[in-house]
């Protein structure tokens, strides 16, 4: 199979860079049902033009081009030992050429490979059929919406829904709480994919294998799909909206299977994706390994943008403006819901910069600065002394997962404003309030829109030690926007939002629940 290393990168490629049509009709409804002025439509806007500039200059669509996962299908007799050493050979090809993040880290060592190759990285699944060709299904996962996976064992209490008990009922509880907890940290409007019963583990593969079926489909069984459409309207009317925001899209799609259990048993298992929902598969010739069919769209059929030239993501003149370094006064002026453009310099610091900070001096000075929750898609170029860097996609990551360490960023170093999307807890709320710092929340996801508002790498530092997504960039910001959801005054939107929400959410429980 000659052709079959390139037929991977295509794959690789084009999974990562050009949303899927259904996907792409479930976000055009989810822009078109908003309101523009809104938060969740500014979001959403932002989200739209992003999706065409990827596909338009092959860039990736998020940042975190996420864990690839292949389902492959064989005729018997076929190579199976080679196919994967193809297939790894080609991920790590598409993340020379930035269109993966390096994503593999070692877990006893916190290295990362550099090639998105390593023990478990990528999966591949093998399955024989009686078909005579190859078939190919990928999905690129990214960490934020995989943190938001959930599995439940019924009978359980939930919060806002009560008892959820060993019955449709309880599962559809168990869905919507899903859905509810996910809030702007799994970058709604999201997708699920839901596995009801088997055992622990074999439940979250169903669940995710659910995640390759086209979002407009029918579930075959006719329980299956009334609780999906039920699932559908009732998610998008609890009020999540994009990115967290509050609105009228929560959820572009259900999809649910069931499988037999133990009698003592009874698991409900959530898979959670983004609204940067990544799977394409192929058909492939066994014999030239050449691709002979693409699956869940025709690439004969010009893409349609989602955003018009000339819509999009408006600036109303009442904006404020940030220059970094960011005074004590000016931080404290702001408050939530203000829309702010940054401009000047600011770095970035994810999971490991955070730990590092706490053990050692930072290996720049922080005070006033801006600190960005983002690990980047960079493209090195040229040799040394004339390495230059090019970003590839920069938009924000999941900011909880700095919740331990921010509060003592923010007191030791004189961090102005950290930078991310989903929000934090009350340790970082009452840092901000203490020392006069905010939160400011990009949009998740939207790797190319922000790309093109950091347009200078002026440095990086840790880079051999923490690795491209972990080291610590600076960046030249021109008129990068980003919402106070945070501010320096005890105000948290993603508190009032979980709390709106999770009121929605109780209405939806039955009588004496």
């Amino acid at each position: 199979m000659q052709f079959f290393r390139e037929s991977m990168l295509e794959l690789i490629i084009q999974t990562s860079t050009n949303l899927p049509p259904d996907v792409r009709q479930a976000m055009a409804w989810a822009i078109q049902v908003e309101n523009p002025a809104a938060q969740s439509g500014q979001a959403l806007a932002i989200i739209g033009q992003n999706i065409d500039m990827a596909y338009e200059d092959e860039g990736p669509i998020c940042q975190d081009t996420g864990f690839a996962t292949f389902e492959i299908k064989t005729p018997v007799g076929v190579n199976q030992i080679v196919m994967r050493r193809e297939i790894e050979a080609a991920v790590a090809e598409a993340t020379r050429r930035g269109k993966l993040r390096p994503n593999s880290v070692d877990s006893l060592t916190g290295k990362n490979s550099g090639n998105n190759l390593g023990p478990g990285t990528p999966v591949t699944h093998f399955e024989q059929w009686e078909a005579p060709d190859i078939e190919v299904r990928l999905i690129l996962k990214g960490g934020g919406c995989e943190n938001k996976n959930i599995q439940y064992s019924l009978p359980c209490h939930l919060e806002h829904l009560g008892l959820a008990d060993r019955d449709l009922e309880g599962v559809r509880k168990c869905i919507l709480h899903a859905v509810w907890q996910a809030q702007g940290q799994g970058c709604a409007p999201g997708a699920i994919g839901v596995c009801i019963g088997s055992d622990r583990a074999t439940g979250y593969d169903i669940a995710k294998q659910q995640l390759f079926r086209p979002l407009d489909d029918v579930n075959p069984i006719p329980a299956l799909a009334r609780l999906e459409a039920d699932i559908m309207e009732a998610a998008n009317r609890i009020g999540v909206g994009a990115m967290g925001f509050g609105g009228k899209a929560s959820l572009i799609g259900c999809k649910i299977a069931a499988a037999n259990r133990l009698p003592a048993s009874f698991f409900v298992s959530v898979a959670y994706d983004c609204w940067a929902f990544r799977r394409l598969g192929v058909v492939i010739d066994a014999e030239s390994g050449a691709i002979k069919k693409w699956l869940y769209r025709d690439p004969d059929r010009p893409v349609e943008r989602l955003i018009k030239e000339g819509m999009g993501f408006r600036l109303s003149g009442r904006e404020v403006r940030l220059e970094p370094p960011l005074s004590e006064e000016k931080v404290r002026a702001l408050k939530v819901g203000d829309l702010v453009l940054i401009n000047g310099p600011i770095v970035t610091g994810r999971d490991a910069l955070h730990h590092y900070l706490l053990h050692h001096d930072p290996p720049a000075d922080l005070r006033g600065a801006i600190l960005y929750h983002c690990g980047p898609v960079m493209v090195k170029e040229g040799e040394p002394p004339n390495v230059r860097w090019r970003t590839r996609g920069a938009g924000p990551t999941t900011s909880m997962r700095e919740e331990p360490y921010e509060a003592d960023v923010i007191r030791k170093y004189g961090v102005r404003a950290v930078m991310g999307k989903g929000g934090m807890g009350k340790k970082t709320l009452a840092a901000l309030r203490e020392y006069g710092a905010v939160y400011l929340h990009a949009i998740g996801g939207a790797a190319q829109f922000y790309a093109r508002c950091l347009p200078k790498v002026l440095g990086v530092d840790l880079l051999e030690e923490l690795g491209v997504p972990e080291a610590m960039w600076h960046f030249e910001a021109r008129d990068f926007p980003a919402i106070v959801t945070m501010d320096a005054h005890g105000n948290s939107l993603h508190e009032q939002i979980e709390a709106e929400t999770g009121a929605k959410l109780e209405e939806m429980a039955p009588a004496g629940r």
